[in-house]
């Protein structure tokens, strides 16, 4: 079981943001505006799917899950609450979020299925986000420090999605989840979220106007497939997935917990899960 623990970021919100916030980089900034634009749908999903999976243990079982279940339903609810705020900011500079309406209607075709295939997309979900939560702690200089306030939203974040990412997983595994699904899920997820991505990076660069820029396809390479890059270093923890015998806390590295107590200035403690 894990101790999560709720928390309220101690930015202002509310003060305008640069249209290449990212550290001037257009790439950047437009694949983390893509990413933000999925979270208050995605995350909305992900507290359902657990909530509705924790009350389908049998009730001897649940205590077990019951601090965990709250905490990582508060964590997901700051963090839907936070990017509706930043996505408010994309939405005034003409940036339009096309994920979010498509993501709801896959997520109705989802309706009146046993509550095991909901976490089985929550867990494939969340790895994909514990493994880009993992490299942006390890890089959080590529965020750039032309917007502190940014960087700090973007390293809380991802230091909250490294704690919580057994959750889903464990809650599967409890209501007797298959490898098969599992997997099935993990795949499917795999493809139907590169291709979100990819998708909605490219619209928002078209809109910023920045799309056939050379600048923005050099950053796109180094970004994803350099020395340091995203696509190059989260593989092989992506692949890991896989196994019959994995589970996330395998891939604890111990840069969440380090710096949330390197930059406990930046937020305060709302409450544990009681």
């Amino acid at each position: 079981m894990t101790d999560l623990v709720i928390r309220r970021l101690l930015i202002d919100l509310e003060a305008p943001i640069e249209r290449h916030w990212c550290g001037g980089d257009a790439f950047r900034t437009a694949l983390f505006n893509a990413l933000s634009m999925s979270f208050p749908v995605g995350e909305q999903f992900f507290i359902d799917s657990v909530r509705n999976g924790y009350k389908a243990l049998p009730e001897e079982r649940q205590a077990r899950f019951k601090e965990e279940v709250q905490g990582f339903i508060g964590q997901e609810a700051t963090h839907r609450r936070v990017h509706a705020m930043f996505n408010g900011h994309l939405e005034r500079q003409g940036l339009v979020n096309d994920w979010a309406p498509r993501a709801q209607q896959r997520m109705k075709l989802m309706d009146g299925l046993d509550p095991r295939h909901h976490l089985g997309i929550t867990a494939a979900n969340e790895h994909f986000t514990a493994i880009m939560a993992e490299w942006m702690l390890r890089n959080g200089d590529l965020l750039g420090s032309s917007d502190t306030r940014l960087q700090t939203m973007w390293l809380w974040h991802s230091a909250e999605e490294a704690e919580h990412k057994s959750t889903a997983f464990d809650l599967y595994q409890a209501l007797g989840g298959s490898h098969e699904w599992r997997i099935t899920w993990f795949r499917r997820i795999t493809t139907i979220f590169l291709v979100d991505t990819l998708r909605q990076t490219v619209n928002n660069l078209r809109r910023d106007r920045t799309l056939w820029k050379l600048s923005t396809w050099r950053s796109a390479a180094s970004y994803l497939f350099g020395k340091r890059g995203l696509v190059r270093q989260t593989y092989r923890p992506w692949r890991e997935y896989l196994r019959r015998d994995f589970h996330p806390a395998q891939q604890e590295s111990g840069l969440s917990s380090r710096w949330l107590a390197d930059n406990s200035g930046q937020y305060s403690v709302v409450g544990a899960a009681a």
